[in-house]
């Protein structure tokens, strides 16, 4: 597969970018597109003593979009930007994928600008893989679309279980939606008005799941607006962070505990690993006419490397023609999903 990386984007710049594609390109079998400044390219694989290879190339792209400039300005005004030379690859068929670990934002526009819709896509969404109890749980949509409406969340769980299926290898994948109580009834309007429809989608429909659930992984993919989405991920973030510092005071207050986590070492550092994201390498924009991953800012080097290798597995598996044929079945099976003329969904 061919995979191109926005350079320069995220917080950190080049470094963990290039470290990422180099280690990308000693382990795995891919062509890597490093898209940026052509000498500070260069110069930063001279200073980790690597060079291109045969697999490993540099697409020059001057400019870069700043992270907390507004998204749609940034990718129209500067189309010689990494980010969106890389989504060009993709759309002119130069490359089978793109990572982004620049202004999220900024990653969709440029998708939806260059790459486009897949067909019957009304909204693309992001689904994060979200470490469970059981293992990874898909939460989708993560902050894509603040408001939706039913239909964008039908649309969005039978993305994720395409996805699931691309990346676990689950024949029949069930899907939660996020609710404030197992009953049909509760929750507000959006879910109530969205049980039916997934009740008929031809989904492993399971049904509504509290937050608590999230973390033990009742059920393979959970589907909810991106407003709630993005605040439950954010939260789960800052509690995982808060519990190990927690962690780290109590065994630093008394000796006894000091000997105990050392003898618990490996079982710390099996739980961290799991609870990592970066084991997961990124977050799938799912929607759009290509594979797309979006990567967070402050990335290292080896959340890329698993960003490259899950964009190399889905490209592989032909997520986006999965994705365009499951629409189509949709639209059959759910009449309320507007069409396309009907739709009026532009950046």
């Amino acid at each position: 597969m061919r995979i191109a990386i926005d350079a320069n984007g995220g917080d950190l710049g080049l470094k963990p970018n290039i470290e990422g594609a180099i280690l990308a390109d000693k382990n795995l079998n891919h062509n890597i597109y490093l898209v940026g400044r052509d000498p500070e390219i260069r110069e930063e694989l001279r200073r980790l003593n690597a060079k291109p290879s045969d697999r490993f190339h540099i697409v020059h792209a001057p400019d870069i979009v700043e992270m907390h400039k507004e998204p749609v300005d940034e990718c129209r005004t500067k189309p010689n930007s990494s980010l969106m030379v890389a989504a060009d690859l993709v759309k002119d068929g130069k490359a089978d994928a793109f990572i982004s670990a620049g202004n999220t934002g900024a990653t969709m526009v440029a998708s939806l600008l260059r790459i486009k819709r897949i067909k019957g896509i009304i909204r693309p969404a992001i689904g994060v893989p979200f470490p469970t109890t059981k293992g990874m749980t898909l939460l989708i949509d993560a902050g894509a679309n603040s408001d939706n409406k039913p239909w964008h969340l039908v649309q969005f769980a039978a993305m994720g279980s395409i996805y699931i299926k691309s990346v676990l290898g689950k024949k029949n994948p069930t899907v939660g939606i996020l609710s404030i109580g197992e009953e049909e009834t509760k929750g507000n309007n959006l879910t109530i008005e969205t049980i039916p429809l997934l009740k008929n989608a031809g989904l492993n429909f399971y049904g509504p799941i509290e937050g608590r659930d999230l973390p033990v992984g009742l059920t393979d993919v959970v589907v909810t607006d991106g407003f709630v989405g993005n605040i439950a991920l954010k939260l789960s973030e800052g509690m995982a962070k808060a519990i190990f510092e927690i962690l780290k005071k109590e065994i630093k207050s008394k000796f006894i505990y000091k000997v105990g986590a050392m003898l618990m070492k490996r079982v710390f550092t099996g739980l961290k690993k799991k609870m990592n994201p970066d084991e997961f390498g990124g977050a799938p924009l799912l929607g759009v006419n290509g594979v797309v991953i979006i990567c967070h800012g402050k990335t290292n080097p080896k959340a890329i490397f698993n960003a490259i290798n899950v964009a190399g597995n889905l490209a592989s598996a032909n997520i986006v023609e999965s994705i365009a044929k499951n629409m189509e079945l949709l639209k059959e099976k759910i009449s309320d999903i507007p069409s396309e003329k009907e739709k009026s969904e532009t950046i």
